[in-house]
């Protein structure tokens, strides 16, 4: 399963890569929205974990657009972010987020969430 993980910071794409791959899942990353998109073309990816505040494209954006794509529109998308505006929850809502986990993660609810959102 293609995990991909769209943040602006190496650090936090490190931890979650280091967290799930054991578990064998593939983790692929994108420092901002737009090559997250780019790499959503090239690669199926099951779940994503979005970060809300990054250059170039935003995760709110990011999230809409992918929302808009038919192979994605009802793939699981999880904002990981520090942001913990009630507006950009509800946002985030609206466009059909399945959860909002706020940094620094747990690695234990990280991964249980991932095994509830992929149905393992």
């Amino acid at each position: 399963m293609n995990i991909l993980t769209i943040d602006d910071s190496a650090t936090m794409r490190m931890l979650i890569k280091k967290t799930l791959q054991p578990d064998g899942y593939t983790i692929l990353e994108a420092d901002n929205g737009q090559t997250g998109l780019n790499v959503a073309a090239a690669d199926k990816i099951d779940l994503f974990f979005v970060d809300v505040n990054m250059p170039v494209m935003d995760g709110l954006e990011c999230v809409s657009r992918l929302k808009k794509e038919a192979q994605y529109a009802n793939t699981p998308i999880v904002f990981l972010t520090t942001v913990t505006d009630t507006e950009k929850k509800q946002m985030g809502q609206s466009l059909g987020v399945n959860g909002w986990i706020q940094k620094p993660f747990n690695p234990d609810q990280l991964r249980k969430l991932t095994k509830m959102l992929l149905g393992i």
